[in-house]
């Protein structure tokens, strides 16, 4: 539980330091390619992978190459969703990822869908859809018509990178050394995209990416392992990772950044309680109801 918590800290960290950069004239593409830096290096001084085993590393090779191309990919096309679609429909489409790693927790990891989970499941994403509710004149702003391909791409995406991580956490010891040529990939993919701009690096794109790189790999790290501690469960994980992190978020945008926080989006945190509640302390509950 612990290692989950501090998975969702990070995350929302690194979202408050998205939504401060254009204000701190920090170039997220840069910041995301020295992120990587930072990443390989944490990872060679925490995780210390055995590098003299790299043949371990083989049978699961397909791991660090899907996620050496993903990780920086749906950066870029999170931000260009940003740009284009806007904050909101891009942020619902990254949350809304939560179905794909859910549905492979029951059709690739053979979790069984309990009655505590089944409840659990259908208040979290009942969750979901209150908290990203956006209340314009009465109406739900916009939809996903719009810059679909972009929208779909974050929401693929994400989900996909979810599921490749329960794989990582599967993998043992040799999931360090799996991280490090993901990181180490993923870093030569962005800094290639960025050299091929022919882009000018600044000092505060450079220090971004330092900031980023740690609370970057503090998520990862935190959230593996939280897999490892349950992996009999990893709806848990997936589930209550996306519900703590959009809940925490809101209640970090309201208070931090006065960001208006509508009826549904309140009845929404609400839920989400009760839901993480169902995933995680079902069996409690249901002693305490008679059921």
């Amino acid at each position: 539980m612990l290692y989950l918590i501090a998975s969702i800290l990070c995350s929302v960290a690194v979202s408050v330091l998205l939504k401060l950069a254009r204000s701190r004239k920090i170039d997220i593409e840069q910041a995301v390619a020295v992120n990587y830096i930072v990443a390989v290096t944490l990872c060679m001084l925490v995780l210390k992978p055995d590098l003299a085993a790299w043949k371990s590393y083989l049978p699961t090779w397909w791991l660090f190459a899907a996620l050496g191309v993903l990780l920086p990919a749906v950066f870029v096309i999170m931000g260009r969703a940003v740009e284009r679609a806007g904050i909101v429909k891009s942020d619902a489409a990254q949350r809304l990822s939560l179905f794909l790693p859910v549905l492979a927790s029951f059709a690739l990891f053979g979790e069984q869908l309990s009655q505590g989970r089944l409840i659990g499941l259908a208040l979290a994403f009942t969750a979901l859809f209150c908290l990203l509710w956006k209340s314009e004149g009465g109406k739900k702003s916009g939809g996903f018509a719009a810059n679909a391909g972009l929208l779909l791409g974050v929401w693929a995406g994400y989900g996909v990178i979810d599921i490749l991580f329960k794989q990582v956490a599967k993998s043992g010891t040799a999931f360090a050394g799996n991280l490090l040529v993901a990181f180490c990939l993923a870093a030569v993919l962005m800094f290639g995209y960025l050299f091929s701009k022919s882009v000018k690096w600044t000092a505060a794109g450079i220090l971004g990416g330092l900031v980023l790189g740690c609370l970057n790999f503090a998520n990862i790290f935190t959230y593996v392992r939280a897999h490892q501690i349950m992996s009999s469960n990893p709806t848990l994980v997936f589930a209550g990772m996306n519900i703590g992190v959009i809940v925490l978020g809101t209640l970090v945008g309201a208070l931090a950044f006065k960001e208006k926080i509508s009826a549904v989006n309140a009845a929404g945190i609400v839920v989400a309680v009760c839901a993480i509640g169902c995933l995680f302390y079902w069996n409690t509950l249901a002693g305490w109801l008679g059921l």
